[in-house]
């Protein structure tokens, strides 16, 4: 049996999709650890998962504060302003966070390596720390590609902001990696594990041949303590609002219109909407719309007509598991990205986030709900997640890579 160390940030949407994947290989005899934020991690793939903490778990990061911006756990101090956007959002990102997170991971991710003597790191694209370290290390690695607009090479049409990303790359891995490694650390030479299909994410001028579509890895959650599953209508369609765990600061605008949107459509349409400030205040009888800050997200878009959010992978990628058809209001990051997936696999209906009032965002609901070629776009592309395999087809590649020489 070999051994697999994930290394991964401390954010929820890039620790969901390797849950399912750790659970696979664990079942299958192999030993498995994680390395990263232990309290995040535990929260989600179980109590009794082996974490090496990286970094170290600091007072003011514990479980429960947010990332970059509002995304997930941990990295307090990186609290992105909520109107950055374009170019500035991207330098905040790799400068305030990704760049100092693997700085901090670094130690860590070396501890754990001398400690847990993995075959194979599993690191995710925003822990760099994993790649470089193994690296380094001369270790065979794989890449989780937790979201796929990384392979759209979005920053073709900006040359100068691509060559200070590679400039930014290259400062990094002569501190933490290997100086005379040349590679992208977001994209192993080895192996990279995509977590959708080319029936979203269209031609991918990025990756090339080490590219491997799995589709998403769904894995059992733990639930909110309680859902009033008797407050839902069967006799009206069901739609799941949500806006993710990174915008909570910059939503209450758009959730707003979101409800009056729905309720205009009261007779035929119910909401469920994730919210986790409180925007829509506690309203236990409203019949229209459910607003609950955290919502059995899995289970309800096995009910769900229709889906509204940001454009997150992750969410994006479980509706149309379930064959949902998506409205997408990207805000920021690779948002916009997958939004344009969305649209042009014809599954859902694009709106502009700052923008969309409930006409908008009714008019789109229609669209989704009353077009039959976007529910059938959907299907098409929840037969072709099905197929790719998953978690399990994930736990097959790293079983290859495990079984092979790492190249010179």
């Amino acid at each position: 049996m070999s051994a697999f160390l994930f290394v991964v940030p401390p954010l929820v949407g890039h620790v969901n999709p390797l849950v399912g994947v750790v659970s696979a290989l664990a079942a299958r005899g192999h030993r498995v650890a994680w390395a990263g934020e232990p309290a995040l991690i535990r929260r989600l793939a179980g109590p009794g998962a082996t974490v090496h903490p990286c970094p170290p778990q600091e007072p003011n990061a514990a479980d429960g504060q947010d990332g970059p911006d509002g995304q997930g756990e941990g990295a307090a101090d990186a609290v992105r302003p909520p109107d950055l956007r374009g170019p500035e959002a991207l330098r905040f990102l790799w400068e305030r966070f990704l760049v100092p997170l693997a700085e901090a991971m670094a130690p860590g991710v070396r501890q754990a390596v001398g400690v847990f003597r993995p075959d194979v790191v599993v690191a995710d694209q925003q822990a760099l720390a994993g790649a470089l370290v193994a690296e380094e290390l001369g270790l065979p690695w794989a890449t989780s590609a937790t979201t796929s607009a990384e392979f759209a090479d979005a920053l073709a049409s900006m040359p100068r902001v691509a060559a200070w990303n590679d400039t930014l790359l290259r400062d990094l891995r002569a501190r933490i990696g290997h100086p005379d490694g040349t590679g992208d650390p977001r994209f192993s030479p080895h192996l990279v594990l995509a977590f959708s299909t080319p029936e979203l994410a269209g031609p991918t001028p990025r990756g090339g041949d080490r590219v491997r579509w799995v589709g998403p890895s769904l894995a059992a959650r733990p639930r909110p303590a309680a859902f009033p599953w008797d407050r839902l209508d069967p006799g009206r369609a069901l739609v799941l609002v949500t806006l993710g765990t990174a915008n909570a600061g910059v939503g209450r605008r758009f959730l707003t219109e979101a409800a009056s949107a729905v309720r205009a459509r009261a007779g035929r349409v119910q909401a469920v909407v994730a919210d986790p400030e409180g925007v829509l205040g506690e309203q236990p009888g409203d019949p229209d719309v459910i607003a609950l800050p955290r919502v059995p997200q899995l289970d309800l878009l096995e009910r769900a007509a229709a889906v509204v959010c940001h454009a997150g992978h992750n969410t994006v990628c479980e509706a149309l598991w379930y064959g949902v058809p998506l409205v997408v209001a990207p805000i920021r990051d690779d948002q916009p990205v997958i939004a344009a997936q969305v649209a042009d696999a014809g599954v859902g209906v694009r709106i502009r986030f700052g923008r969309a009032g409930a006409a908008a965002i009714g008019a789109a609901l229609d669209a989704v709900l009353g077009e039959p070629d976007v529910r059938a776009a959907a299907a098409r592309v929840s037969a072709a997640f099905r197929a790719a395999g998953g978690a399990g087809a994930a736990a097959d590649h790293l079983e290859r890579l495990a079984g092979q020489e790492a190249p010179v």
